[in-house]
């Protein structure tokens, strides 16, 4: 009998024990699963005011070259969160379950990677040519606004704007223009080089911890 009683007294412990133990935590899954959908909400956002921006530079003078008005940019950011929103859907996790989400963790870890180097280059080209429309000097010849950066020099190279009837907006609302795809682009650059550096710290970066649950005797180990 005594041995019987404490028998059931230890599987009570046992037990008690059990219902004691800390629950597995699951602020990492949830901030895991959340994941895609922050960073592809802000690609597509940016993607698309990176690319009204460009069509309204467009818009302002026909003119003016692809480098100037990076709408391409603004498509291939948005193709990215695209990608971003499909992983979301596929139930993310740090560890691939399947061969279609280890291929569409790739495409948009190489995807951002792209999106990181496009917004770099974005930014190099609004940077520079932010700094030659501040310096313009400009005057209306037929239907155009001619500019130059050196009015004195007789060999300086000129800037053909067309379609500007005013062109005392070259330095206003053109530099404007440049200046704001110069921070969608760095906001732009940063949002990809996170994404891309969570999918590289989940996918590498993930260890054992030895949290034990229940009694010595049962032992379970919970990846975190």
């Amino acid at each position: 009998m005594g041995q019987g009683q404490k028998g059931s007294s230890d599987k009570k412990e046992g037990s008690k024990k059990m219902e004691e133990s800390p629950a597995p935590q699951n602020g990492h899954k949830c901030r895991v699963c959340h994941f895609p959908l922050l960073v592809a909400m802000l690609q597509l956002l940016l993607g698309v005011a990176v690319t009204a921006v460009a069509f309204l530079m467009l818009a302002f003078s026909p003119s003016l070259l692809a480098r100037e008005t990076p709408y391409w940019a603004g498509i291939i950011l948005c193709l990215v969160s695209v990608l971003g929103f499909i992983l979301y859907c596929n139930n993310y996790l740090p560890d691939e379950k399947s061969s279609i989400q280890f291929i569409v963790k790739l495409l948009y870890f190489v995807m951002c990677a792209i999106g990181l180097v496009i917004s770099v280059l974005v930014v190099a080209f609004a940077g520079h040519h932010y700094s030659q429309a501040s310096g313009f000097s400009c005057g209306k010849v037929g239907e155009d606004c001619v500019c130059k950066l050196a009015p004195q020099d007789p060999i300086a190279r000129t800037f053909t704007y067309e379609g500007v009837s005013d062109c005392e907006v070259i330095n206003g609302t053109l530099t404007l223009y440049f200046m704001l795809q110069i921070v969608l682009n760095l906001v732009q650059a940063l949002v990809c080089a996170v994404g891309a550096f969570i999918m590289w710290k989940h996918r590498y970066q993930v260890f054992f911890a030895g949290l034990q649950i229940g009694s010595p005797s049962f032992q379970q180990w919970q990846k975190v």
